[in-house]
């Protein structure tokens, strides 16, 4: 996003008839639940996760499903807007203020009154601008820089970070009564490697969109898929849909093929959890449940890729009864094989 002094009331985000939080994955349809309770309150939302794995659409859908749907959504980019005019653009500023202010006007904040306010990467927030942020969160009133007046402001603020805000904390770099004051219901988005089962529907859903924007008909053929689920997808669901455009872009063909696809994800390279393995446990402690599921997800894709999607003989190079190995492959959302004989 440009710095806020360009943007205006086109810009804010009204609701859609279709949202695009695609999956149905456990983790996905839980956090669709939390945000159907949370959408129906104001209370103040922080959103953690890995960039690219779909905060902002996170918001989006709080925002519209709430009884603020057809007012602004305004997304603020924090760490887009230099630090010398992020009071300004965010609270609005008198004339004469300061040098260039030659016309008031209002800030992002008014933008989004009796709307929702989406600041993402909170974390680039300076100290100086927190404090007062901290004040607009508990009494509801801004202040436009240069004037000895407030004005109240009725706009649910929902934040997002991909950052440590608790290491950020005892860092000194962020306020600790403002991270308590943000998460008042944490909402944490998991990332794509970890809920490999929605790709194919994320891919699909791409293909979709290329479909309507292009005009053309685009599938995958399964062993591409297979190397589609298989990469750790580091970028989250923003890789995943731009690798899409882009494979659409190249493609000669309607169906997309493993040799149509990038080395990086065709090298088998090494998974995240395989760096995290390597190494030592640091101060802010590891996911070792996380770290377990992907790593096993990994290992049943593997052993079906040896076995050319035969389960029994994955199962058997695992060492693992059918029925465990079934159970298994279940949970981890693993594609299934082309040789429907094979199931157990």
């Amino acid at each position: 996003m440009a710095v806020a002094s360009q943007f205006s009331t086109a810009d804010a985000w009204r609701p859609a008839p279709e949202h695009n939080l695609v999956g149905n994955h456990p983790a996905i349809v839980k956090l669709r639940a939390l945000i159907q309770r949370v959408a129906a309150t104001d209370t103040t939302v922080l959103i953690t996760g890995e960039s690219g794995s779909g905060k902002e659409i996170v918001a989006r859908e709080i925002h519209a499903l709430s009884p603020r749907a057809m007012r602004n959504f305004v997304p603020v980019n924090c760490a887009a807007i230099p630090n010398e005019l992020m009071e300004s653009e965010m609270f609005g500023h008198q004339r004469g203020a300061f040098t260039g202010a030659a016309l008031p006007r209002h800030g992002l904040f008014s933008l989004a009154d009796r709307g929702t306010i989406f600041l993402d990467e909170i974390s680039e927030m300076p100290l100086q601008l927190q404090a007062k942020l901290l004040r607009v969160l508990e009494d509801g009133f801004v202040r436009a820089v240069g004037s000895d007046r407030a004005v109240r402001v009725d706009a649910r603020v929902i934040a997002a970070t991909n950052s440590d805000l608790m290491s950020a904390v005892k860092k000194g770099k962020f306020r600790e009564d403002l991270f308590y004051r943000l998460q008042v219901v944490p909402v944490v988005v998991p990332p794509l490697r970890e809920r490999r089962s929605d790709i194919p529907l994320l891919v699909d859903f791409f293909l979709e969109r290329n479909r309507e924007r292009l005009g053309g008909s685009w599938s995958f053929t399964r062993e591409a898929m297979v190397q589609m689920w298989s990469y750790d997808w580091p970028g989250n669901v923003r890789e995943l849909e731009n690798m899409v455009e882009r494979l659409v872009i190249l493609s000669d063909e309607p169906v997309i093929d493993v040799a149509l696809l990038p080395e990086n994800i065709t090298s088998g390279r090494c998974s995240l959890a395989e760096k995290h393995m390597e190494a030592e446990i640091g101060e802010s402690g590891v996911d070792l449940n996380a770290l377990v599921r992907e790593l096993e997800g990994r290992m049943i894709n593997e052993a079906l890729k040896m076995a050319g999607g035969n389960k029994q003989a994955a199962a058997r190079l695992l060492g693992l009864k059918r029925t465990t190995f079934s159970a298994k492959l279940r949970r981890c959302g693993v594609i299934a094989s082309a040789n429907e004989g094979d199931k157990a």
